[in-house]
């Protein structure tokens, strides 16, 4: 069997993030444990009842010296002082990264903390929150920033490079700063259109009409407010100056379309350039595979592996809906398939672990 990537790897806020991040590591055979940090214990026993991670931490402690790798990925607000508490307790080798949706100000505080520290930010999420909403899939062909500075150690920004494309996600190097006032206009300013637009619809005085009228465009643009308010909150003020930049130009634009309407054609060019770089987006396809029809076979780095499973499934009469080759490295890989029933993933379960084969 091949060798994981890390032995332990501590995540640090198990909710969405965190909790995609973990299941990521166990579903391709990158991590050997995984271990959750969490203020709030309930999240905590929904992690270890969802089969996210193996073991829970109430406390930070001496446990934190044994992990290979830890992922900080609590709230914005308080990515700084975790990080600074848990360096106490960090060997010099570890690798350390967070998933906080602002970059400066969390680098800068804990680049000099953390000697293998390298920021990021994965460009996924969801209007969903909580351990429960995670799903490895979330990450796939997801951009996955990384904000490297010019005190940023070579080889743990190598790492983790390396682990990103692992969990299926793709790697940009961004300067912090960079990434701020880029996230500030794609991200974080959309969340505050959708606040403001669900703020109008509720103080109009025709409230019930309009929310009965509300269509799948106003839907699709307001769908971001129905995430947590108070993470939300802590984004777009951790990220102000860049947000306060980005509100300045968009006031600008809107009064621009303001006077267009009184010009009809030059209004219709702007929105033919909008619909131009609208259509140019690109379409980010992730895995939505049943979790309950799924799983996850690893295998050696040895000839006719793909083949020896699919024949042990083929003999014993359980037919593969989707495959899947996923991470592969020296050490070998893993396979990942789907079936068309919960029997029939369970059959293929055990058929495959009676000849030698770990799966999950």
């Amino acid at each position: 069997m091949m060798k994981p990537v890390f032995a332990k790897v501590g995540i640090f806020g198990i909710g969405l993030l965190g909790g995609s991040v973990a299941l990521g590591l166990r579903e391709r055979f990158l991590a050997e444990e995984v271990h959750a940090y969490d203020a709030d214990p309930s999240a905590l026993e929904d992690a270890l009842a969802l089969g996210v991670v193996d073991r829970t931490h109430t406390g930070l402690g001496s446990w934190i010296e044994e992990l290979d790798m830890g992922v900080l990925a609590a709230p914005v607000r308080a990515l700084a002082e975790l990080g600074q508490q848990v360096a106490r307790f960090t060997r010099p080798d570890s690798l350390w990264t967070d998933v906080g949706s602002v970059k400066a100000p969390i680098v800068a505080a804990l680049g000099p903390a953390l000697p293998n520290f390298v920021g990021s930010h994965p460009m996924a999420g969801s209007e969903k929150a909580g351990v429960e909403a995670a799903h490895a899939g979330l990450l796939e062909n997801a951009v996955w920033v990384l904000t490297p500075t010019a005190e940023t150690r070579p080889e743990a920004l190598e790492r983790l490079r390396a682990l990103v494309r692992n969990l299926g996600a793709y790697p940009m190097d961004l300067a912090p700063e960079l990434h701020d006032r880029l996230v500030a206009r794609v991200s974080h300013l959309p969340y505050l259109l959708a606040v403001g637009l669900n703020r109008m619809v509720a103080q109009d005085e025709h409230r019930d009409l309009l929310m009965f009228l509300a269509a799948g465009g106003f839907r699709d643009l307001t769908r971001v407010a129905s995430g947590s308010p108070r993470m939300s909150r802590d984004m777009v003020v951790a990220n102000r100056a860049a947000l306060q930049g980005a509100i300045e130009d968009l006031r600008a634009i809107l009064l621009e379309l303001e006077n267009q309407l009184e010009d009809p054609e030059t209004l219709l060019a702007t929105a033919e350039e909008a619909k131009r770089t609208r259509d140019a987006l690109p379409i980010v396809k992730r895995s939505l595979l049943p979790v309950m029809n799924e799983l996850v076979v690893q295998v050696p780095d040895k000839p006719g592996q793909i083949a020896r499973v699919s024949t042990a499934l083929g003999e014993a009469g359980i037919n593969i809906k989707n495959f899947e080759v996923l991470a592969i490295r020296d050490e070998g890989g893993a396979i990942r398939m789907g079936f068309g029933s919960l029997e029939e993933r369970e059959a293929a379960k055990k058929v495959l672990e009676g000849i030698g084969y770990k799966v999950r």
